[in-house]
């Protein structure tokens, strides 16, 4: 066993060269930013800049249905449950590659029994023999020691693949808890307009019950009656949609809470209500897109592509493996670990690649071109960031600037609307300028739902291109 000692001495300074040896992945340098420095905000009003990643959730949806609703999805939504795993197996699988640089050791006892015939060896005496050896070692295992950094790339490869994948759920994330509240808000825009429909059909039909009877009464024509008909029948049919649409809203929403929704939370959900969310002002720098959790998922992958080229390159110098174990043989178990029953083993091997058939070059030339590729993914994924905030800096005082004009155009078509009702009434005009100055109201109100609707999805929307959502 003594001779053993200087090999399991001298082992941990094998392990640090091996650790320290070169690594032969390129230099990383972040590609430049294809886009402009900052976002075009042309019409904005001057604030301090502000990134959405800084706002958590709880903070931004204060709404609380709304936060409820985020809070379940989070804990029981099931892509993001995968998400989560996916995460799980990326360490694991990280923990798997960086265990690779280090040396396995066992510890093995074995019995080796064999019997000889007689005659089998002219030395050998003239009866059968039956042989028995006892082994006790502790040994490495086929340990290849990286002097040039193979390994050690496959490591940071595995790092960065389950960083990539951390961030990949942080965006998942983000998309899930923009997703609830998008469809929350559109439960609330169709029971808005579900009910404004049902109000329009309700008082269609008192409207169709008078003409009917001032036509029985030889006052109001056929036209007048068929075209009051007409106004019940659309409205009616408005609301068989609506209540279709509302129905498929909840449907939705119970797929993203992944589980049932509160009691009484749907019927409850109305959009005419005193709406807050935190400003997200304009004046940004577009290098705060580095923040995004998919951008920061691209980069991580681009990591990751340039530590296979080193692992690629690596592959054309020799590998230096080890095999080795030190122990007690005897052929007896009870003088296994007595002195003098010392044996030990030391077997180094150098692999050098002479002819592969251009198989390393291949895997080269693959290598490069997936790093190549994944720069552009990179860019590609910044340039549809900028464009989506872009999109939603535009919104943002549009948004406002139109909604404010539905509100004039309702107002101005109820006006309208009760006007050609009087006049109608008095024998001034005909039904036909009642009902075309009662469908433009109707269209203006249901104009004005649908604005208020993509206006709070246009401060969600800026908010999750912003990067947030991901933190409390």
């Amino acid at each position: 066993m003594n001779k053993f000692y200087p090999m399991l001495a001298a082992l941990p300074v094998m392990v640090s060269l091996a650790l320290a040896g070169c690594t032969l992945q390129p230099d990383y340098h972040r590609p430049a930013m294809p886009v402009a420095a900052r976002w075009d905000t042309a019409g904005q009003t001057g604030q301090t800049a502000t990134n959405g990643a800084d706002i958590g959730w709880k903070k931004f949806f204060t709404d609380p249905a709304m936060n409820q609703l985020i809070g379940l999805a989070l804990a029981n939504n099931r892509d993001l449950r995968v998400a989560a795993l996916n995460v799980e197996t990326a360490r694991a699988q990280f923990h798997i590659d960086r265990a690779a640089l280090l040396p396995t050791v066992n510890a093995a006892v074995s019995q080796t029994s064999e019997h000889l015939p007689g005659n089998l060896y002219s030395t050998q005496s003239s009866g059968p023999v039956t042989y028995h050896q006892y082994d006790a070692n502790l040994g490495i295992t086929s340990w290849e020691m990286d002097f040039f950094g193979r390994l050690r790339s496959l490591r940071d490869q595995a790092l960065e693949s389950y960083l990539a994948t951390e961030a990949t759920r942080q965006a998942s994330q983000i998309s899930l808890i923009a997703g609830v509240a998008t469809g929350y808000l559109t439960l609330c825009s169709d029971n808005e307009l579900l009910a404004l429909a049902q109000n329009t059909a309700n008082s269609q039909l008192r409207s169709y019950d008078l003409t009917k009877r001032s036509y029985d009464a030889g006052v109001s024509t056929t036209q007048d009656l068929a075209q009051a008909e007409t106004t019940v029948r659309s409205a009616q049919a408005d609301v068989a949609q609506y209540t279709r649409q509302v129905r498929q809203d909840v449907n939705a929403l119970r797929l993203l809470v992944g589980t049932e929704l509160p009691s009484g939370l749907a019927e409850r959900a109305r959009l005419n209500k005193d709406w807050h969310f935190p400003a997200t002002p304009a004046g940004l720098p577009s290098d705060l897109l580095n923040r995004r959790p998919d951008i920061i998922a691209a980069e991580h992958t681009l990591k990751g592509a340039n530590a296979n080229i080193g692992a690629a390159r690596a592959a054309f110098f020799p590998s230096i493996s080890l095999t080795a174990a030190g122990g007690s043989s005897s052929s007896g178990l009870g003088h296994l670990l007595e002195g003098g029953t010392a044996a030990w083993s030391f077997v180094p091997t150098i692999t050098l690649p002479i002819f592969d058939g251009g198989v390393n070059q291949a895997n080269l030339d693959i290598a490069d071109a997936e790093q190549k590729i994944e720069v552009a993914n990179y860019e590609k994924t910044i340039q549809t960031a900028f464009k989506e905030v872009s999109d939603a800096l535009a919104g943002q005082l549009t948004y406002q600037q139109e909604l404010t004009s539905r509100i004039l155009d309702t107002a101005a078509n109820q006006r309208n609307y009760d006007a050609s009702d009087m006049r109608y009434r008095q024998g001034v005009d005909n039904y036909l300028d009642v009902l075309v100055a009662q469908r433009s109201l109707y269209a203006a109100q249901q104009s004005q739902i649908s604005t208020h609707l993509g206006l709070l999805e246009q401060q969600i929307t800026f908010y999750k291109v912003l990067g947030g959502g991901w933190k409390e």
